[in-house]
């Protein structure tokens, strides 16, 4: 295994464990002493390969399917990662509520619970787009299409649809 290989992959652990709020410590008191706190920090930092065995273990042991401990690959090294969705607020503002409605009280409670109110631009995630097609009863390519025609999004949201269609 590659160094940056294992770096990768390390890193991907120790995003799920903290994603669960565990620390090392707490993953050895979790599983009453299978998964050893120096060995599971030695497999993040990449100092210690993990066979496909005791990786399956300890996707099992997290609740994760064993791909989302897999770094990505792509030909010649890290993947880019997909472009941001940025709403233009300044442009929805401008768009007919009949048909802008929905996206705008979506927009109005983000800002609400980031107590982000600058009022030009809004970043949301690829679930946010997701759920939003479900409001719109569209798919995501198909809204991300009319946001980009309403002048909301900007086209780079194509590649972001993509990437995630992928």
């Amino acid at each position: 295994m590659s160094s940056d290989y294992a770096k990768q992959l390390g890193a991907k652990l120790r995003a799920i464990r903290t994603q669960q709020g565990l620390s090392l410590h707490g993953v050895e008191e979790k599983s009453q002493g299978r998964w050893k706190a120096v060995v599971v920090g030695s497999y993040e930092r990449g100092d210690r390969a993990v066979t496909v065995q005791r990786l399956a273990e300890l996707a099992d042991f997290y609740g994760v399917p064993v791909q989302e401990l897999l770094p990505g690959t792509t030909p010649g090294g890290a993947a880019e990662p997909p472009p941001k969705l940025v709403l233009d607020l300044e442009r929805l503002s401008q768009v007919p509520p009949e048909k802008a409605g929905p996206l705008q009280r979506y927009a109005a409670t983000i800002q609400s619970q980031r107590g982000d109110y600058n009022g030009k631009v809004l970043s949301i995630r690829q679930d946010d787009l997701r759920t939003l097609a479900v409001i719109y009863d569209q798919s995501p390519s198909v809204l991300t299409e009319h946001l980009i025609a309403w002048g909301v999004l900007d086209t780079d949201a194509r590649r972001a649809v993509q990437h995630e269609e992928a």
